[in-house]
């Protein structure tokens, strides 16, 4: 599951039951990305918060596989294979066409993601490789390129809280030794209006 000591939902009390409770999806999983978090409970708090909100969020504009196409790019980037096994199956789920996703994963792992996104879906993916590679290169005419193409401030916001939110999810995974062992991939809160449904399905 990892390398460092993960209390399991059946040992769980108190506040971690709680929480658990309000997380597991189907067999009572708690996905390991969420259960490393079990010694210190508030930042497993603080996890759910941010993923519920960048990425699950009803006030969102882009369409949930785009979203999920950022945090599993972000993923491969990141060499998370933790999440981008994760999050391509979320994609896949809310893309709903099995081939246009085995082509973008297919392209995704090519570096040839121009021949299945139009042209201001790959200038995101640009984005968020330079935000994960290379932030401090990123100047104020990286956002007026996006504005540009039409995308507003707000959208820009959007993407970019998302390939944050990853890139520090890649690295809880990685810097602690999470793997998939036993899980169902690619489960995710159903809510969206609800910012405290953290239930997975």
């Amino acid at each position: 599951m990892s390398w460092i000591r993960v209390i399991s939902l059946e040992e769980a009390t108190g506040k971690l039951r709680r929480i658990y409770n309000k997380i597991k999806g189907p067999n009572d999983q708690v996905d390991n990305v969420l259960s490393v978090h079990s010694l210190r409970p508030h930042t497993l708090v603080g996890h759910m918060n941010l993923y519920k909100n960048t990425l699950h969020h009803s006030n969102n504009t882009f369409p949930n596989w785009f979203l999920e196409l950022l945090g599993t790019y972000t993923s491969y980037i990141n060499e998370c294979d933790y999440c981008y096994k994760h999050h391509f199956e979320g994609m896949k789920r809310f893309l709903n066409d099995d081939d246009k996703a085995n082509a973008i994963k297919y392209h995704m792992e090519q570096d040839s993601m121009p021949s299945v996104l139009d042209t201001k879906e790959t200038a995101l993916l640009k984005y968020a490789k330079r935000l994960t590679l290379e932030a401090s290169t990123l100047e104020e005419n990286d956002i007026k390129h996006l504005r540009n193409l039409g995308f507003d401030d707000g959208e820009i916001l959007e993407v970019n809280q998302v390939v944050s939110y990853f890139n520090y999810a890649n690295r809880t995974v990685l810097g602690l030794g999470v793997n998939t062992n036993d899980e169902i991939l690619g489960l995710s809160p159903s809510n969206k209006d609800d910012e405290s449904s953290w239930n997975h399905k």
